[in-house]
């Protein structure tokens, strides 16, 4: 078992701190054995000297001055007590000798020099004592020198082999894991890292390595059945009789299948891997099928030697939350295309057949009113009025049905023509006026002054016009009030009719102008659902905007609008 990493790094720092330390203990022992040394130089040596020269100085002051002999002998005393020499002690008690005979005999020379000889000799004792301590302390200063340099240099040394090696210890495992990692991201399975460490690195090294060899294994065994599952993907894709184009993240193309090629007149071999926008800059179907669409409407393509249609629908390739792709598909819709052509033919002849025998059968119904023909008992009006009604709502259906057959084969005739907003209004109310009346409904109207014409088919406004007030008057309850107001706004004419009804759902709104849809809960067993998406097609193929605001128990909003030309 080797050493581990933290155990390394452990001794390492131990190591330096005990280095450290011994440096410092170092340091202070011999910058205290110095200042040690120095100062008993200063505290002894170098006062048995300052009172040497203060005796000297007193020897010479003696024959004129009396106070010369107290400094003299006050300095003996001190000079008795600060004896620190060998032969010191000697030299001292000779001058106490002299000094006592020079009290007794003051004029005796030879005395004089026996004196100053013996304070010269403790002198002598002193400074030599000085300079050998000198050398001693200097001897010290060396030694602490040479030894604090040996500590120094190996701490430098020690400190240098963490600096080159410390770091790449620890820097060259995390670079070879960082690399192996980098690799197995990009799913290279077969990388190994192999570091002769038996501490953490070389654990996670070991671990590293089962990890990809078992990731290894995983593709392995996965890559033969993911080849099988792509070809029989890509066989079925071909097979279908939808086209089918795939992009990625960055809308480049990753396949498309037979039926796409035909369509597109494009080989895929030769536009795989491409930008779409790119491929769409030579190709008009393609810059079609890339083009975000608000309204969802069939394409018209040449195939199968005829005009064919197609619907788009583009689905989104979602990975946890994120997009990865795109997938368009283009299904072939010109069978039903077909049958609604023919369903439209068939509705348009049967609808203007119609009308000519119901339209008889109503003034049949008329004459029968007249009195000139003959009396009626209240059942035989009852039955009139009955066949009558029924008439009228044969025609009306038959004339919803008829205009929409129009709406559907792109056939909307239209007699545009500068139209007075105001004409139209009052058309629209008198040939309502009757029905509400029955319901005694007031119909209000509020018009603009100067209101500018507008161009539009007079006819087919005041019939979209007709039908919102129809509607409002069918689910208005009686007594009530219809307001119908016309005014300029923003550039445009605006024509809103509102009803005191019980309103419509919001979430019902977005389909209201739907073919063929009844707003669940209304019991509109008469009507057939076009009213609302005839009105739609006629507004905007002259190029209008038609709206519905409503909210329940509030009423109903319903208005469209034209540019003022």
């Amino acid at each position: 078992m080797g050493i581990r990493l933290k155990t390394k790094l452990s001794l390492g720092l131990v190591f330096l701190f005990v280095v450290i330390v011994l440096f410092g203990v170092s340091g202070l022992f011999y910058i205290h054995l110095l200042s040690y040394e120095g100062r008993q130089v200063l505290q002894n040596n170098h006062e048995s000297i300052v009172y040497c020269n203060k005796m000297l100085q007193s020897l010479e002051d003696l024959p004129g001055n009396k106070d010369a002999m107290d400094v003299f002998r006050q300095n003996l005393q001190l000079q008795q007590n600060n004896i620190t020499e060998v032969g010191e002690k000697e030299a001292t008690d000779e001058l106490t000798k002299d000094f006592q005979r020079l009290t007794t005999a003051s004029t005796d020379t030879t005395i004089w020099s026996a004196t100053r000889k013996a304070i010269y000799k403790i002198a002598d004792l002193n400074e030599m004592a000085i300079v050998r301590k000198s050398e001693a302390a200097q001897k010290t200063a060396d030694k602490a020198r040479d030894i604090l340099t040996v500590i120094f240099t190996i701490l430098t040394l020690v400190a240098f082999t963490f600096i080159f090696n410390l770091p790449g210890i620890i820097s060259d495992p995390i670079r070879s894991l960082s690399e192996g990692i980098r690799e197995i991201a990009g799913k290279n399975y077969k990388k190994r890292i192999y570091l002769k460490q038996d501490d953490e690195f070389g654990d996670l090294a070991n671990a590293f390595n089962i990890m990809a060899g078992k990731l290894d294994e995983y593709e392995n065994s996965n890559l033969a059945k993911i080849k099988f599952e792509k070809s029989r993907i890509e066989t079925i894709i071909n097979q279908m009789r939808d086209g089918i184009i795939g992009l990625d993240e960055k809308r480049n193309i990753l396949f498309l299948n037979a039926v796409s090629e035909k369509l597109l007149g494009l080989k895929e071999v030769d536009i795989i891997g491409k930008y779409a926008p790119d491929v769409a800059l030579k190709n008009d179907l393609m810059r079609t099928l890339l083009q975000e669409e608000t309204q969802k409407k069939d394409l018209k393509i040449y195939a199968d030697n005829k005009e064919s249609y197609f619907s788009k629908d583009v689905l989104d390739v979602t990975n946890n939350e994120s997009t990865i792709g795109q997938v368009i598909v283009l299904r072939n819709i010109t069978p039903f295309h077909e049958l609604n052509e023919a369903k439209t033919n068939f509705i348009a002849t049967v609808s203007h057949e119609l009308k000519t025998p119901i339209s008889s059968i109503k003034m049949s119904a008329r004459l029968l009113t007249d009195l000139r023909v003959g009396g009626l008992n209240t059942e035989q009006k009852e039955l009139i009025r009955s066949i009558t009604d029924d008439a009228d709502r044969l025609l009306k259906i038959t004339g919803e049905l008829l205009n929409m057959s129009q709406v559907e084969t792109g056939k909307i005739q239209l007699k545009l023509q500068p139209s007075d907003p105001g004409a139209i209004v009052t058309q629209a109310i008198q040939a309502v006026q009757a029905q509400a009346q029955q319901k005694q409904i007031q119909i209000h109207t509020s018009i603009a002054d100067g209101l500018p014409f507008i161009q539009t088919d007079m006819e087919k406004t005041s019939w979209v016009l007709i039908n919102f007030l129809t509607n409002a008057i069918k689910y208005s309850p009686e007594h009530t009030g219809i307001e119908v107001t016309a005014f300029r706004k923003d550039g445009k004419v605006e024509f809103l009719v509102s009803d005191h009804g019980n309103g419509i759902d919001e979430k019902y709104l977005p389909r209201i102008f739907d073919r063929y849809y009844k707003v669940p809960g209304t019991h509109d067993r008469q009507g057939t659902g076009l009213g609302l998406s005839i009105s739609k097609e006629f507004i905007e193929a002259q190029g209008g905007q038609i709206w519905a605001d409503s909210r329940l128990g509030e009423g109903s909003r319903f208005g469209f609008a034209f540019a003022v030309s």
